[in-house]
């Protein structure tokens, strides 16, 4: 059981599991899955102003915000009872192509000298974290929804819009990891 949850899971056990929760939840709830919209839902429940974007009844999206709450406690759990002891593994080649960027922490799921509160107060830190954040949060708001939203659930659907945005996160990620990325260091 303690390898089932600190292993990661094959794509033929993880993939379909995710695709499974997709129809569940359209035919026993008939709701449908994303993060994204949790933010506005929060808002709307908590700055009851005059705004017209926040009038509406956010009280029926209250599972979402279950959801949340319950990834955020799950990550809280699992980080308390289950701590990383080992570094998260990655290519040879992409820790080789990294270190040529300059980072050579490698040691936590995250490297330390780009995900830190030191490095927050950077030029660097500052574009990464507070930029690319903003960044991600309207593009998601942009686009009607994220990558989980539109990539799992509205290609799910055979959406249009849906590709059209899966298309350009790709688009964006692949822009930011060869353009953008190395012209921060």
């Amino acid at each position: 059981m303690r390898t089932l949850l600190y292993e990661p899971w094959p794509w033929y056990i993880a993939g379909p599991l995710i695709g499974l929760m997709i129809p569940l939840l359209l035919l026993l709830a008939n709701k449908q899955f994303g993060v994204s919209s949790s933010l506005r839902h929060v808002c709307a429940a908590c700055a009851p102003m005059k705004i017209p974007f926040f009038q509406y009844n956010w009280q029926s999206e209250r599972w979402n915000l279950i959801f949340v709450v319950g990834i955020l406690l799950g990550g809280m759990l699992a980080s308390f009872f289950m701590p990383l002891t080992e570094a998260v593994p990655i290519t040879e080649e992409t820790t080789a192509q990294l270190k040529t960027l300059g980072i050579e922490e490698f040691s936590g799921l995250m490297p330390t000298n780009l995900f830190s509160w030191n490095n927050l107060f950077t030029a660097q830190g500052f574009v990464l974290m507070v930029v690319g954040g903003f960044l991600v949060g309207f593009g998601a708001r942009y686009a009607g929804g994220c990558t989980s939203g539109h990539a799992i659930m509205g290609l799910s659907n055979l959406q249009w819009p849906s590709l059209v945005a899966v298309i350009g996160f790709f688009i964006g990620g692949l822009t930011a990891t060869y353009f953008i990325l190395p012209w921060l260091f």
